[in-house]
């Protein structure tokens, strides 16, 4: 059973949707689903809750702060602290439902989420078990690339790049403070070309999710403001992943997915129990929507969250 929620996060009225088993009775364990950047509650967190709901779990999938259904101006706005922040507002909403274990409770995180979730449960005992699907740190992301693995020149291009950015980002504070309304950016290309020339294959799959009939949203943010440039410079989703310890971390991660050194320093990082978790042939958006390999993730977090929740 769905169910339409909503609940306070920093003084933002967040939008979710509340999945509850249709069998057994409750109290049952819970999760909290995080959705990709620029993603909403209808898309690949959605599709999560719902599967893990079949599986005996209350699942929490909501819209970000800025984004989606959620309140927040600028619309589309990625600020790190506030996605980090929404996660804790989450679990705190869950510990006041009857049909939830406050005791149960775990998080699943999502390409951005799931840098989010380890930062979060970094610093909230209350989660007790952290899994994540294709997880990125978008500041890492933002600073060296999808791949990670940049050649001098083009580390040059991105340094410029991040210079023009920083130097829009303030005039784009300034001209809010004037009441110019936000300064954005555009996120996607206009061509599925135009995805493949800026960002190879995974540019392509990004691009056919988000902006054609695959699962593109009304609601998906198709522009950032340039506000969000200054508060992704310095943030570090994996700082503190080793705090998450002793409780249990899994990282489910597609074997083709050119964000997986991402996955792989967190597992580093970590102090355990922790698990590295590979889907043959899924690549890092295959993982949001796509059969074989969602139901192999499903299968994985399933089990990893009966033995930690119980």
């Amino acid at each position: 059973m769905k169910t339409d929620v909503t609940f306070p996060s920093n003084g933002l009225r967040l939008t979710a949707h509340l999945h509850t088993p249709d069998t057994g009775t409750g109290p049952w364990p819970a999760l909290v689903v995080g959705h990709p950047g620029t993603g909403v509650k209808e898309q690949a967190s959605g599709l999560y809750a719902r599967r893990m709901a079949e599986q005996g779990f209350v699942t929490l999938a909501y819209d970000a702060a800025y984004q989606g259904e959620s309140e927040g101006e600028p619309r589309g706005l990625e600020d790190p602290a506030q996605r980090v922040e929404d996660f804790k507002a989450a679990v705190s909403f869950l510990t006041t439902r009857e049909e939830v274990d406050p005791e149960r409770i775990g998080v699943l995180g999502i390409c951005a989420s799931g840098g989010y979730s380890m930062a979060a449960a970094a610093g909230d005992h209350r989660i007790k078990a952290v899994g994540t699907v294709s997880p990125v740190d978008v500041a890492r992301q933002f600073r060296l690339g999808a791949d990670g693995a940049q050649d001098p020149a083009v580390f040059q291009g991105m340094l410029d790049a991040a210079a023009a950015a920083r130097t829009a980002a303030a005039a784009a504070r300034t001209a809010e403070a004037r009441g110019e309304g936000p300064q954005t950016f555009q996120l996607f290309p206009d061509t599925v070309e135009q995805a493949r020339e800026l960002g190879g294959q995974h540019g392509v799959e990004g691009f056919e999710y988000y902006c054609t009939a695959r699962a593109q949203h009304p609601r998906s943010a198709k522009l950032l403001p340039w506000s969000s440039v200054d508060r992704l410079a310095f943030f570090d989703a994996f700082r503190f992943v080793g705090l998450i310890a002793p409780r249990p971390l899994l990282l489910v991660v597609g074997r083709e997915a050119v964000t997986s050194w991402m996955a792989v320093e967190a597992f580093q990082g970590a102090r355990g129990p922790k698990e590295l978790h590979w889907i043959d042939g899924a690549s890092h958006v295959d993982l949001y929507d796509r059969e074989p390999h969602v139901g192999a993730a499903v299968e994985k977090l399933t089990s990893f969250y009966r033995a930690h929740l119980g």
